[in-house]
């Protein structure tokens, strides 16, 4: 068992803007070096002492439990009263890891106050021209100003409004406005080219930047279809083609050929039928293509289309909407999505000054946002969301962000229920511990950081990160998608993040 919590000093009070990252490992229940209290509240310099629980006996080891878990590398937690700031106990708290998706917390964060809650993204078709009996004598321009959330459905919505504004003819050009962010051509280059999580980015996107690719045996071969699918339409896209080949390996294979995403596929893998997306490289020009397909189902014959730079004058015909952005964070949070983190990001770093140029820089903008707010001043982030590797930052950094944002801020309040299971995976739906939390995983890689609330009212926040970087080191190309014994460490890990969870509900609860 672990020995009781030594009495609380001023070594382990966590005031407004808490945690002090530990450069080094830490000994359980104290970190390993002074922090300076800032406490809630309080007109002197001198903050008060809060008592800790005695552990309860019957909680297993936070050590004990790490041993038991068998995952190599560097496993790391911090855990604080949410509300205090009170630091309870850590292990290793302070050594920088890669969050993985756990990111997409700061993420939301940092857009919520550079945006506001109730931001949205709007994509708008403006004629550069003026409509004469249906005509338009200029430009049509499709302009984005980055909607992660934009699909199929909505732009057959906004060719029905464009013809309910009387176009039914455009004598200029057709074209697409996607400058209002940087062209990133993959959110992390080192993954392989057909994973969907890993699309490119513009101020345009549609159906998070992926394609609809579907397979079927028939007499002669196969009947491949490429389309930006929705539940009501299919409209089949040009600007992707894939082609059936004789191989056993790679599974797939992708070249740009003048302006095509041109994808070729093993037919040794491909089976009787099936379907996946894969990611789309000129989000724009697929955009604009889906666009001028629904535009011709209503009678609106478009020119092909050509990018569209500087400043976009003209009128309004229509616009379409995203959700505000509370609700546009939570989802993200919910399904994890990469586009949605990477585009928040972007636009929450445009808001306080120049639009930077990469992932990296608005990464990088964002840790010093993290630290001016919340004094976190050890993160590194190349990216929002968390899909790049090289990103880092501490269990008791990530602890820190939390307390600040609140036990009953915003982040609290979009964070995903956290569902905690038996042994076999069940759901345990009268479980004492009620948790909503970010997950984030990679090839082993795994991290868990939120808050718990325990049977007694009191809100834990905490983090756990989990790496074995040299084995995720060692991995070729062709393994980055299904490495052997990644899904194994996973089950492993969470495991893990779970019995810590139950121990802090135990002994602090």
């Amino acid at each position: 068992m672990d020995p009781p919590p030594a009495r609380p000093t001023r070594r382990t009070i966590l005031g407004a803007l808490g945690l002090i990252a530990a450069a080094g490992p830490a000994p359980a229940n104290a970190p390993d070096r002074s922090p300076r209290p800032r406490p809630r509240g309080a007109s002197g310099g001198t903050a008060a002492v809060v008592a800790v629980p005695q552990p309860a006996r019957a909680a297993a080891a936070a050590a004990d439990l790490i041993a038991q878990a068998r995952l190599g590398g560097s496993v790391t937690f911090a855990v604080a009263n949410a509300r205090s700031g009170l630091v309870l106990e850590g292990t290793d708290p302070g050594r920088p890891m890669p969050p993985a998706s756990v990111l997409k917390a700061i993420t939301a964060l940092y857009g919520l106050e550079a945006l506001g809650p109730g931001h949205r993204f709007r994509t708008q078709v403006v004629a550069d021209g003026a409509i004469r009996n249906g005509r338009l004598d200029g430009d049509l321009i499709l302009v984005g100003t980055g909607d992660p959330t934009l699909g199929t459905d909505q732009l057959a919505e906004l060719a029905r409004a464009v013809k309910a504004a009387g176009l039914r003819e455009v004598r200029g050009r057709f074209r697409m406005h996607e400058a209002a962010l940087p062209y990133i051509r993959s959110i992390d280059p080192g993954q392989p080219d057909h994973v969907g999580y890993s699309p490119a980015i513009s101020g345009l996107n549609l159906n998070y930047n992926r394609v609809h690719f579907e397979w079927r045996r028939g007499q002669g071969g196969y009947r491949i279809s490429v389309d930006a699918r929705s539940d009501r339409y299919r409209p089949e896209v040009g600007i992707a083609r894939m082609r059936v080949a004789d191989r056993q390996a790679p599974l797939y294979t992708y070249r740009d050929a003048d302006g095509i995403e041109d994808w070729t596929v093993a037919r040794a893998a491909l089976g009787e039928s099936g379907s996946r997306w894969l990611p789309v490289r000129r989000p724009g020009a697929y955009a604009a293509e889906v666009f001028a397909w629904f535009a011709r189902s209503q009678g609106i014959e478009l020119p092909r289309p050509e990018a569209a730079r500087g400043q976009v004058r003209g009128t309004v015909l229509a616009e379409v909407a995203s959700a505000d952005l509370r609700t546009v964070a939570a989802e993200m949070l919910r399904w994890s999505t990469n586009l949605t983190a990477e585009v928040v990001g972007l636009t929450a770093s445009a808001r306080a000054g120049a639009m930077p140029g990469s992932l990296a820089a608005s990464g990088q903008r964002m840790a010093g946002w993290l630290a001016s707010r919340a004094g976190v001043r050890g993160a590194r982030f190349v990216d929002h969301s968390g899909l790049g590797d090289a990103s880092r930052i501490s269990a008791a950094e990530m602890v820190q962000a939390l307390v600040r944002s609140g036990a009953d801020g915003a982040l609290r309040g979009i964070l995903r229920v956290h569902e905690m299971k038996d042994a076999n995976g069940r759901r345990i739906g009268n479980h004492p511990a009620r948790v909503v939390a970010k997950t984030g995983t990679l090839n082993f890689v795994s991290g868990l950081a939120g808050y718990v609330q325990t049977p007694s009212d009191t809100v834990l926040a905490f983090a756990v990160f989990c790496a074995d970087l040299g084995r995720r080191g060692g991995l070729s190309a062709a393994e980055r998608e299904r490495p052997e014994g990644a899904q194994a460490w996973t089950a492993r890990a969470r495991r893990l993040q779970q019995q810590l969870i139950e121990r802090w509900t135990a002994v602090y609860g």
